[in-house]
């Protein structure tokens, strides 16, 4: 058995343990110090936005920005179906109720007909959603031009989540500063790392001093506690911010290489039963994780345990939360003309993630596509 290959590890610069041993050299190891501040404003430079917040989590980070939107309990929130649960989890902690809306095939993200469609069904009803949370799944961008288009046309906000997205871009702007808000996720499988954490993005003035507000507890600038409004523990720490500090120093790199990585599987699976997802026109994925789609019957599962038993790690494409038990009961807008019952079905049918890790080698990668290519054929 050879060495293992995980899905998508951190990989560490060297950068990282000097900013951390200065934040222990100043005693700012609490939330809110020296590497923080700065790591924000690292983040905010890259994407060319104008306000960040980094939080404990991606998902502390679309929580507090659908409360900064106003979403309440009884209110509707339209969400990407073919997600990570963290994108619509926060729903339901407001009390809100989930609509999820298909991908469509050439984004493999949000189709935009099937907003509209759920748009003009809600508004002809008189619950027009508070907020539509887009994702941008495996670093793949969203159709950003006409999801925006129609979420002004009914005037409600978009919450970007760019959690695996960070160093995308989409006709010429970054992946996370499309929505009103956007979402960042720096946990240990994602491009950089702060160990776990996330960042809030946004230029509306004024929005990160409120969620910065709320993420240290509605703490009142008084010389005792005082607490007018319900808040959370989603700060992060100045050790963590140091991390992402030094992981800021080698992005561009890390995103080349996946880039390498993704270039590789297209060449070697040129002629097999596999297909990948396509860049839409205008967009430049950071190639977070490697995706196929097997086309000829195999079950990715079966792809999976071959891998297993070679002390890899393979994953399947994700669920759609309108697949989900936990969300039975919520109602899911299908793209118009899907082959299946939603494109998002059969992303999760066919869908394979392959390790992507930006320290990988060309031989870990040959080990890898032989043993993909002997079990689909």
């Amino acid at each position: 058995m050879g060495k293992r290959i995980f899905l998508s590890p951190p990989l560490m610069n060297g950068t990282e343990t000097e900013y951390i041993n200065s934040a222990f050299k100043s005693n700012r190891v609490a939330p809110f110090g020296h590497n923080t501040e700065l790591f924000e404003r690292s983040v905010r430079n890259y994407l060319g936005c104008r306000h960040s917040l980094a939080l404990s989590s991606g998902t502390a980070g679309i929580h507090i920005s659908l409360r900064y939107l106003g979403v309440e309990p009884g209110d509707v929130v339209f969400c990407s179906s073919l997600t990570f649960a963290a994108s619509c989890m926060p729903i339901l902690y407001e009390c809100a109720e989930p609509v999820f809306i298909d991908s469509d095939s050439d984004s493999w993200n949000m189709s935009p007909s099937a907003l509209r469609t759920a748009l003009e069904r809600y508004s002809a009803l008189g619950r027009l959603p508070k907020a539509v949370v887009v994702a941008d799944i495996y670093g793949l961008p969203a159709k950003y031009d006409e999801i925006l288009s129609i979420c002004v046309e009914f005037k409600v906000p978009v919450v970007e989540d760019a959690a695996e997205a960070l160093g995308s871009a989409y006709k010429g702007k970054m992946c996370g500063t499309y929505g009103d808000i956007g979402v960042l996720s720096f946990n240990s499988n994602k491009i950089i790392t702060t160990s776990g954490g996330g960042m809030v993005v946004t230029d509306i003035d004024g929005a990160t001093d409120k969620m910065k507000y709320w993420s240290a507890q509605s703490r009142e600038p008084l010389p005792y506690y005082e607490h007018r409004e319900i808040g959370y523990n989603y700060r992060l720490s100045d050790i963590c911010a140091g991390i992402g500090r030094g992981q800021m120093n080698s992005i561009e790199r890390y995103i080349e290489r996946r880039r390498e990585i993704n270039g590789f599987y297209r060449r070697e699976f040129a002629g097999y039963p596999v297909s990948f997802p396509n860049e839409i026109v205008g967009a430049k994925s950071n190639c977070w994780l490697s995706v196929i789609l097997i086309e000829n019957g195999v079950p990715p599962s079966m792809v999976i345990e071959a891998l297993e038993r070679d002390n890899i790690e393979a994953r399947r494409c994700w669920k759609p939360m309108s697949r989900q038990p936990v969300f039975k009961d919520c109602e899911f807008f299908a793209c118009p003309g899907a082959d299946n019952s939603s494109v998002g079905d059969e992303l999760f049918a066919k869908g394979l993630c392959l390790p992507s890790g930006t320290a990988m080698d060309d031989e870990d990668l040959r080990r890898i596509v032989g043993i993909v290519k002997k079990a689909i054929t």
